[in-house]
């Protein structure tokens, strides 16, 4: 299956967000001091573990989905190179047209 070049950088900048994003939010949720993440001990609460686990659960399925399109992405390019040619008409594919 091939991907578009569009759908391609697509899942690679998902995956560079999602990296940007759950490491921000664990971070955050670590330096939390409103109580809700750790009690007055300094242990940490369910409201913790929860978050950590939805958050380490989707860095690893938005890493997952930014090797998918960098590998795409990567194919695109040896694909135009193979070809002898860098597309320009906006395809991806040297054996179809231009858009309609």
């Amino acid at each position: 299956m091939r991907l578009s070049r569009t759908a391609s950088w697509f899942l690679l900048a998902f995956g560079v967000w999602s990296w940007f994003i759950w490491v921000s939010f664990v971070r955050n949720l670590w330096k939390n001091g409103s109580g809700l993440a750790f009690d007055a001990a300094g242990d940490p609460t369910s409201y913790f573990w929860v978050h950590l686990t939805l958050a380490v659960t989707s860095f690893l399925l938005g890493t997952a989905v930014g090797l998918i399109g960098l590998r795409s992405v990567l194919a695109l390019r040896r694909s135009s190179r193979a070809d002898g040619v860098e597309r320009t008409d906006g395809t991806d594919h040297p054996d179809r047209g231009a858009p309609a």
